[in-house]
C-alpha cells in the first residue's frame, strides 16, 4: 500500500507524514525484534559466510574435522558407558565406538590425525563395576557379569 508523494510537498515532511500515519494504524506495534538489542557483531568486518554460520548456531549444527568429531564422539560414549543402567549397555556402547575408532585408524581421513586408540572393554567395563558399586555400597567385584552383546 504504497502512497505517492503529492507534489509540492518536501520529501522529508511526505516521510514524516507516512511514518506518523503508519504509527497511528499501529504498524510498529508488534514488529519482531522491536525493543530488543541489536544482534552482535555489526561491528566486525564482514563475514560472506555470516548466514551460513548464523543458520548452523541456529539448527545447533557444527562442522568439525571427520577425527576432531570423532574424538568428541568416543568421550560423548564414553560418558555414556559409565552412566549405562546395565553392564551389557556398556560393552555394547563401547564394543560399536571401538569400531568407529578401528575404521579411522586403518583408513585416515584427510586432515588431524585421531590420535586416540580403541577403548579397552574390560577396563571399562571394571571401572563401571567398580562406580556402581561405590554408588549402592557394595564391595566391588561381587555384581556377576552380565553375557556380552
Amino acid at each position: 500500500m504504497t502512497e505517492r508523494k503529492p507534489p509540492g510537498l518536501p520529501f522529508e515532511s511526505w516521510v514524516d507524514h507516512q511514518i506518523r500515519d503508519a504509527q497511528q494504524r499501529g504498524e510498529f506495534d508488534r514488529l519482531p525484534g522491536a525493543g530488543e538489542p541489536l544482534p552482535e557483531g555489526l561491528d566486525s568486518t564482514y563475514d560472506e559466510l555470516w548466514w551460513i554460520k548464523r543458520k548452523m548456531a541456529r539448527e545447533g549444527l557444527a562442522v568439525l574435522p571427520p577425527a576432531l568429531a570423532l574424538r568428541k564422539e568416543a568421550e560423548d560414549a564414553l560418558a555414556a558407558a559409565c552412566a549405562a543402567p546395565s553392564e551389557r549397555l556398556v560393552r555394547k556402547i563401547i564394543t560399536e565406538i571401538n569400531v568407529k575408532i578401528r575404521d579411522m585408524m586403518f583408513k585416515p581421513p584427510p586432515g588431524p590425525p585421531l590420535g586416540k586408540k580403541p577403548y579397552d572393554v574390560e577396563e571399562v567395563v571394571r571401572e563401571w563395576r567398580q562406580r556402581r558399586a561405590a554408588a549402592t555400597g557394595d564391595a566391588p567385584g561381587t555384581d556377576a557379569p552380565e553375557s556380552e552383546v
